[in-house]
């Protein structure tokens, strides 16, 4: 009977992420198509009487490159500047916008979300440990107050690292751990599951 447990608990670790990162791609890639596939397949339909599954995804995906490509070129910059601060000066949107902006922009960061190194901190007590990322090391004016030499620690909150909080800890008091960015950030969102 045991053994049958211990079959039973494998086999759903196997199968159970699988099927749910599969489930959630299908609804992106639904939800994506769909955007520009329903308008597109109707005319598609009418001309050559079938349709065509992905076409909407792969457009999308497309009017995507083009975008990220002229907004990243010189004039293209200059024009997308003038029309990001115009968008986001809209009443409502000027409070939705930059929000969705810093998630899009954190979770896609190429350098590792601006986090130098991953660090256990005691926070929020004496006792007991969080892990956390140095951010920053210079701060000229906070070191002079406390008189100690400080550093910035964020603290993600668990399971999202969207957010947290950004504490100030002597430097002596953080401890460095050898682990990645990316690892630290799995043992957060799943709870302290995930083991490096």
């Amino acid at each position: 009977m045991e053994r049958l447990r211990r079959y039973l608990i494998a086999g759903l670790a196997v199968i159970v992420p699988i099927s749910l990162s599969i489930f959630v791609l299908v609804i992106v890639f639904r939800f994506i198509d769909g955007i520009l596939g329903r308008f597109l397949n109707v005319y598609i339909k009418q001309m050559l009487g079938f349709y065509i599954p992905g076409l909407g995804f792969l457009i999308s995906v497309f009017l995507i490159l083009l975008i990220g490509f002229f907004a990243t070129r010189f004039i293209g910059k200059k024009i997308f500047l003038v029309l990001e601060k115009w968008f986001s000066g809209l009443p409502l949107i000027k409070t939705i916008y930059p929000t969705f902006k810093q998630i899009i922009l954190f979770i896609l960061a190429k350098k590792e979300l601006g986090f130098k190194k991953v660090v256990l901190v005691e926070y929020p007590s004496r006792g007991i440990w969080s892990i956390g990322f140095l951010t920053n090391e210079q701060f000229e004016q906070i070191n002079k107050v406390s008189d100690k030499e400080m550093v910035s620690v964020f603290v993600a909150s668990s399971p999202g690292p969207l957010t947290g909080y950004v504490i100030f800890v002597p430097k002596e008091e953080i401890k460095l751990l050898d682990i990645s960015i990316q690892d630290a950030l799995k043992i957060i969102i799943s709870g302290g599951v995930f083991r490096p």
